[in-house]
């Protein structure tokens, strides 16, 4: 069992950063693929960024290449989702999650996901 917990979620004026961090449970952190997905209102649930084991391969979908950047402390156990340049259509609630399997860069659907945090309100203003 892995317990996920965000933190770092608010609301920003569009062109501001925010910087998620979602922190894991448990010895095995280290072995996981984790990603980050967001649900707007009236919205799927929907995969925003991944990240391998070990940090060395990230995937993102095209909206967010250039804002965002995944990243993770093994050592803490925590995984990070900085966003800069953020547009209000970035309003969302989102997710951090443990993806099961080998890694792979790739859209991740939420079928793959292992465990879900309980996500963390991002609003952004225009």
């Amino acid at each position: 069992q892995v317990q996920l917990v965000e933190s770092g979620g608010g609301l920003v004026q569009a062109g501001g950063s925010l910087r998620l961090s979602c922190a894991a449970s448990g010895r095995t952190f280290s072995r996981y693929a984790m990603a980050w997905f967001c649900q707007a209102p009236g919205k799927e649930r929907e995969f925003v960024a991944s990240i391998s084991s070990s940090g060395g391969w990230r995937y993102y979908i095209d909206s967010v290449k250039g804002r965002f950047t995944i990243s993770r402390d093994n050592a803490k156990n925590t995984v990070y989702l900085q966003m800069n340049s953020l547009k209000p259509e970035d309003t969302a609630v989102y997710f951090c999650a443990v993806v099961s399997g080998s890694y792979q860069s790739t859209t991740y659907g939420p079928q793959a996901v292992d465990y879900w945090g309980q996500g963390i309100q991002v609003t952004v203003s225009s």
